[in-house]
């Protein structure tokens, strides 16, 4: 699970040192690096492992097989996305088509969300905090407990 947020530096190069505990869950999977794409929902990137894609595709698979939504995520989601391994020392080099569509340059901010997580500039990620908190606040009752008794409440 992706959680918390870390800001890093970009060297010109692109590369960016992923957060350790990022890199100890994507490791999880047995692949060494992450799993990268341009957000549907706005100018940043957002990432996973392996899993995360699996989950996509059970959710793409519900959808009828000629359905034209389910070809467009299919070919946006998985047409776009790219492995990015770590070197050795935890970073990895972000395409530069990935940096320009979310505007990184010197500085990127990941962000945990659970499953997944963002890649985002940091002044937009600190553009959009003060919304998000409210909004989170004005949604929270939206809430549902899991239907997995085994989960603490």
């Amino acid at each position: 699970m992706f959680l918390s947020n870390t800001t890093n530096t970009l060297d010109a190069k692109g590369r960016v040192s992923v957060p350790a505990s990022f890199r100890t869950t994507c490791t999880a999977s047995g692949f060494e690096g992450i799993v990268l794409w341009p957000s549907l929902d706005g100018q940043y990137l957002e990432g996973g492992d392996l899993s995360v894609l699996d989950y996509y595709q059970g959710a793409l698979d519900r959808m009828d097989m000629y359905d034209e939504g389910r070809e467009a995520l299919e070919l946006v989601i998985f047409g776009e996305s790219q492995k990015v391994g770590f070197d050795s020392t935890g970073r990895v080099s972000l395409p530069a088509e990935f940096r320009d569509y979310a505007g990184l340059d010197g500085k990127v901010t990941f962000i945990g969300r659970g499953r997944k997580f963002e890649i985002w500039n940091p002044d937009a990620h600190e553009a959009r905090k003060a919304e998000l908190r409210e909004r989170a606040r004005a949604n929270r009752h939206r809430m549902k407990p899991p239907q997995n008794p085994s989960v603490a409440s």
